[in-house]
């Protein structure tokens, strides 16, 4: 076993010498597991992996000079929301003088086997994932290799040991329909996220409470789910903007369904903000660029990639990080995409 596979020290090799005797395997075998070589049985993978953290081994010291990279892990990163993600990314990762390296795990709700077995071959320097969480057995693995990780904008509540970097849906929620309502607009509806996501709940309580606070009735009928995608809005947009009482007003969980929004405010003759006012999220680039620009509520995904990316590199000196779950202010950017509504 080669000296750029195992650390160097004494109290390191000592400790995988008691998990190769322990697991009953040798210390090559070992050595494949903690590189995510093949030749191992899954059985004594696991087995070697639990008596890793068991014998709270840390590999510290083992990164190979060529590795200093930063990993992010996207569910997909073919949106212009996962590019300010990496923008923010990529800027603290040159100011540290390191590469990063993008993954597409194509499943929020768990990662590929696949996936870990090439974090090990890599060896970055943290990971970065964004939407995902990871299993109680990826945590270990990663944490046994002093790979530390941090999550942005979670998919759901994160244990009080996993950090991660969000921002305030809820208020953002409220800000969005609060600005509806000042303009005058009482019949208001909302096309949600998928409803599995934190952020999407959050957005829509917001919208719930804002309305609720204002005396306005909350229409469950005006409360249309979809995905995070332009075609969600096309097609949310065409059921809601058809009805017989139509809203004067939509707040869409994100910027591009509010640019599909567009589309079908466009298909069926209505004119934005004269017939319908449309609030977005997340202040994309794009959203300045279309016509009438959209009024949106700020998420500031660059900054929140940039907290994550040092707060990466922060536990990986090993520093006291005392909180672990931060979230970033969200704001309102009002454009020409809201007026009062039409007599």
């Amino acid at each position: 076993m080669s000296d750029d596979v195992i650390p160097r020290t004494m109290n390191s090799r000592a400790t995988l010498a008691r998990v190769a005797r322990d697991a009953s395997v040798s210390m090559s075998t070992v050595s494949k597991v903690l590189n995510g070589r093949p030749g191992v049985s899954d059985e004594t993978r696991v087995i070697v992996e639990r008596l890793l953290e068991s014998h709270e081994y840390n590999r510290r010291g083992g990164i190979h000079p060529h590795g200093a990279l930063i990993e992010v892990v996207f569910e997909f990163f073919d949106s212009v929301w996962s590019l300010e993600i990496i923008r923010g990314v990529e800027r603290v990762a040159k100011e540290n003088g390191l590469s990063v390296v993008l993954t597409e795990s194509g499943n929020r709700h768990s990662l590929a086997k696949e996936w870990i077995d090439g974090i090990m071959q890599r060896r970055p320097v943290g990971v970065i994932l964004v939407f995902s969480d990871l299993s109680p057995e990826h945590k270990r693995q990663l944490r046994t290799r002093n790979i530390p990780f941090v999550i942005v904008d979670p998919a759901g509540d994160p244990a009080p040991d996993v950090p991660s970097i969000g921002s305030a849906n809820w208020a953002g929620g409220v800000l969005a329909t609060r600005h509806l309502i000042q303009l005058g607009h009482k019949r208001i509806a909302m096309i949600t996220g998928p409803d599995d996501l934190m952020c999407s709940q959050a957005r829509v309580s917001g919208f719930r409470s804002a309305l609720t606070a204002a005396g306005l009735p909350v229409y469950d009928d005006l409360i249309l789910t979809g995905a995070f995608q332009r075609e969600d809005g096309v097609a949310r947009g065409r059921e809601l903007l058809t009805m017989i009482d139509r809203p004067t007003a939509i707040f869409a969980g994100n910027d591009v369904q509010a640019l599909g929004l567009y589309e079908a405010a466009r298909e069926l003759g209505l004119s934005i903000p004269d017939d319908l006012s449309v609030v977005g999220y997340d202040d994309v680039q794009l959203a300045a660029w279309v016509g009438p620009p959209l009024t949106t509520v700020r998420q500031p995904l660059i900054e929140m990639a940039e907290a994550a990316t040092r707060l990466v590199l922060r536990l990986r000196s090993e520093e006291v990080v005392d909180n672990l779950r931060i979230d970033l202010a969200t704001s309102l950017v009002v454009r020409g995409s809201t007026a009062a509504p039409s007599a």
